[in-house]
């Protein structure tokens, strides 16, 4: 009696102590009865890891039944929030619908100052700094939409619900995009230089060097104070209880493209006022910026969220700003020609909105598929590798839902923005009939194709063990941007050859 006594103590100190009685098995055996068949007390032995994982569980169950989540204890991953899975189609318009215009005006704004700052002193005299446009205003997807996706995706699935883990995710993020923005902001650089010396043969190592700390400079404080931007939203949403997946990466991207503008034009002609009397001030710049990557590199490397992001997260950064050059391009060759030179206010906005609307998507899409489990699991239903367009836009499934709200965001949000930049007497185009007609048929094709990669691509990273919050927003938003530029210069020109000199296209 006293061993069994001690053992039962024992038991309660390290784990639980389970009685069981006649019935609970369904063929009692002979070391299970005492004398008379009577039920004696088996203790169960459990170790005090799993005791406390238990607990810990218990009191994330706790908290997950306040927002009416399901009565399945079988999982330790902790709660998953209700929200994503239970919104209505109101509920989602609803939260996407100011973010979404907020984004719209932001681009809308953007195009206005590049308006402007393309008569300065040295948009004239370095016109490389053109070519650095597309590729830094893309670090929005590439970076900071990025981390919208990745920190709302860790809001959705409890990983930053103490503060010792909020801190974690902040620094290790921020120390990211740092190391990211300030290489991207360095490639773009020679890549300008590249691109304006290819057609004129000409090359002048001081309008290197200024590109190269314009570039970097722009990148690294842009980075800086929208990524902080970025963690004051989701933190903020979670409080109030949105879904962050609705709301981050509008706010991101309406605020990236003015920041980002308006950094890289005022830089660039700090420093070229600089380069007429101060000739170091340029090369000090640069290599400031870049002697900070090392404390980057290692603050991100000993944080285990954001370590296999910075070893396996260069490909779609470093492919992305590529694709996006290519948009630029076709940019650069149609706005030359004097025909089209009102293209140029509108490629902003019809680039930013397809890259907002499937950023959000794609978004969702990956907290959904993070409910499941890690990458490469096989959550419920499976991950398709080629969806059909129908299950996609068509079905009762809550992602189908958001693309269709999403899709029909297309048409009312380009009016307004249209009607904005008329107002504001904004490029260089009248807003005609037919006009309106072949501009919104490029914005509709551009969501509804950009829609449907995202669908595929997200679930055949997610199948391939990548997470699609770090690989799938930087292709979709470079995407976005040679999808838009080419469909618009493609409504310019027909619209110019069937005749529609009411639109004044090019005055």
């Amino acid at each position: 009696m006293t061993s069994t006594l001690e053992q039962k103590e024992s038991a309660q100190a390290n784990g639980a102590a389970l009685p069981v009685v006649p019935g609970d098995c369904p063929e009692p055996t002979e070391g299970f009865l005492g004398p008379g068949g009577t039920g004696v007390e088996v203790v169960v032995l459990e170790s005090r890891a799993n005791a406390k994982g238990v607990r810990e569980e218990d009191a994330l169950l706790e908290n997950g039944s306040q927002s009416n989540e399901s009565d399945d204890t079988s999982t330790d991953r902790g709660p998953e929030p209700a929200s994503p899975l239970k919104e209505t189609s109101f509920s989602i318009g609803l939260q996407v619908l100011f973010p979404f215009l907020l984004a719209g005006f932001g681009t809308v704004a953007a195009g206005m100052v590049l308006d402007i700052v393309q008569h300065w002193d040295v948009f004239k005299q370095v016109t490389e700094v053109f070519i650095l446009v597309p590729a830094l205003l893309g670090l929005k997807g590439n970076l900071e939409m990025t981390l919208a996706s990745r920190l709302s995706t860790a809001a959705n699935i409890g990983q930053i619900d103490t503060p010792k883990e909020l801190w974690k995710m902040i620094t290790g993020n921020m120390a990211l995009i740092q190391v990211q923005a300030t290489v991207v902001g360095f490639l773009a650089s020679i890549a300008a230089v590249v691109f304006g010396w290819i057609p004129d043969g000409h090359f002048s190592m001081d309008h290197a060097v200024l590109l190269c700390a314009s570039s970097v400079a722009t990148a690294f404080i842009a980075s800086l104070v929208l990524g902080m931007i970025m963690i004051g939203v989701i933190v903020g949403s979670k409080k109030m209880g949105i879904n962050p997946d609705n709301v981050a990466t509008p706010i991101a991207a309406s605020l990236g493209d003015l920041i980002t503008l308006a950094l890289l034009s005022g830089i660039s002609w700090g420093l070229y006022k600089e380069l007429e009397s101060k000739v170091y001030v340029n090369p000090l710049v640069c290599a400031f910026f870049l002697s900070l990557l090392p404390i980057w590199i290692v603050i991100a490397r000993r944080n285990s969220a954001t370590r296999e992001v910075l070893y396996s997260g260069w490909e779609p950064v470093i492919v992305a700003m590529a694709i996006s050059s290519v948009g630029g391009l076709i940019l650069d060759r149609t706005v030359s020609d004097p025909n089209f030179a009102g293209m140029a206010v509108f490629t902003p906005v019809i680039n930013g909105v397809g890259g907002n609307l499937v950023a959000v998507q794609a978004s969702r899409i990956s907290t959904y598929l993070h409910m499941s489990g890690e990458p490469g699991d096989s959550p419920e239903p499976a991950p398709r590798r080629c969806p059909n367009p129908c299950s996609t836009f068509c079905s009762s499934d809550v992602n189908s839902r958001s693309a269709r709200v999403l899709f029909l965001l297309v048409v009312p949000g380009h009016l307004v923005f249209l009607y904005t930049i008329h107002s504001m007497q904004g490029g260089h185009t009248t807003l005609t009939l037919i006009f309106i007609m072949f501009y919104m048929t490029a914005a509709l094709l551009q969501v509804l194709i950009l829609l449907y990669i995202a669908d595929w691509m997200v679930h055949w990273m997610w199948g391939r063990h990548l997470d699609p919050d770090n690989f799938s927003i930087p292709y979709l938003t470079a995407l976005g941007d040679l999808i838009g530029t080419g469909l618009l210069a493609l409504s310019f020109h027909v619209l110019w050859l069937i005749g529609d000199r009411d639109s004044d296209v090019g005055d």
